[in-house]
């Protein structure tokens, strides 16, 4: 069941100009074939919060708190339960099934090898099972609404990865980090994967339309990781506009919001100011909720587990993602008008 859909999209505007034929009579030409439809393509990565730790349903008392902060128990403030209210199928109640967008799509593959592909709902974290969720839940639903395209999310997220090291761009000198590489190789896979598994994707083309990046704690524990942080956040954005061809790829980044060390969230803002346009930096910490109003009190490297935080930083992250294409897509529309 898709949940009510509000669409957003840029008029086609067609000129039809009479041209002049050999015998000074005016025609027009046949109207040429519509293009290939297209589909909207955002590749999400990082590592563990961006796999997804937000708690659904899980209330166990010494193991999730009793529940406090998960899902379901967060939907139950009046404020939230408005704001959210489109997670829930429009059929369900308050105790429903969780809704299933039939316009966005999501493609994972779990550092344990399980591949987590089908519409976006509930569940496309590195947990198996529906018990989960990550940013990648309100950025879909933010994207489809706004998207009169359908909408593929491809996530390339594993735990305990560094940019330093493990996603090190080429252009940063020394060893290309091989969760790069897997990164740009899972892209590809995913993409091609989706087109044949779901029947909306079928005869439309890929349309790469935004990089969210979320990550960043294990960077604060490795040699070198918070000093180079900016450097290394400049060159990954250029590595990827080159690889994909595409040098006014949106880029948004998203503060380590959770992480005590306010000098690395601020080296995080100085490496995004730095990318060229378009790019955007998420500032999070506001959204961090206390551990005792959240399922897992000791995981403060996992926002508590506290599911308002993770759909609030997908929130922002869709946001500013929206913010950046419409931008681009008016720039296009101004480069189409002076051609």
């Amino acid at each position: 069941m898709t949940p009510s859909i509000v669409r957003f999209a840029l008029p086609t505007v067609v000129l039809a100009l009479g041209t002049l034929t050999g015998d000074g009579t005016g025609s027009t030409p046949p109207a040429p074939p519509d293009a290939t439809p297209a589909f909207k393509v955002f590749l999400l990565a990082g590592q563990s919060n961006m796999e997804g730790q937000a708690v659904v349903s899980l209330d166990h008392p010494d193991h999730y708190n009793d529940g406090r902060g998960n899902l379901v128990n967060a939907m139950k403030d009046p404020a939230l339960a408005k704001r959210m209210s489109h997670l829930r199928d429009s059929k369900g109640g308050t105790e429903g099934e969780w809704a299933i967008r039939d316009d966005a799509f999501c493609w994972y593959r779990t550092d344990r090898g399980e591949l987590k592909a089908g519409p976006l709902t509930i569940g496309f974290a590195g947990y198996p099972g529906r018990d989960h969720f990550g940013p990648e839940l309100q950025i879909g639903h933010l994207l489809a609404d706004a998207y009169e395209e359908p909408v593929l999310l491809i996530k390339t997220a594993w735990g305990g990865k560094n940019l330093h090291v493990d996603f090190r761009p080429p252009s940063a000198g020394g060893e290309t980090g091989p969760c790069y590489t897997r990164m740009l190789q899972e892209y590809a896979e995913g993409v091609a994967d989706a087109r044949r598994r779901f029947p909306a994707l079928r005869g439309r083309t890929p349309e790469l339309a935004g990089f969210i990046w979320f990550q960043g704690w294990n960077d604060m524990f490795v040699d070198g990781g918070i000093d180079a942080y900016p450097d290394n956040l400049v060159h990954l954005a250029a590595d990827l506009r080159e690889h994909f061809g595409d040098p006014d790829l949106p880029i948004v980044v998203g503060e380590t919001g959770n992480a005590g060390n306010e000098r690395f969230r601020e080296q995080q803002r100085i490496g995004t100011e730095r990318i060229p346009s378009p790019s955007a930096f998420v500032a999070t910490r506001s959204f961090l909720r206390r551990p005792e109003s959240s399922p897992n009190r000791g995981h403060g490297h996992h926002w508590f587990g506290n599911a308002e935080s993770y759909f609030l930083v997908g929130d922002g992250l869709g946001r500013a993602t929206l913010r950046l294409c419409a931008a681009a897509d008016h720039r296009d529309l101004e480069t189409q008008d002076r051609n």
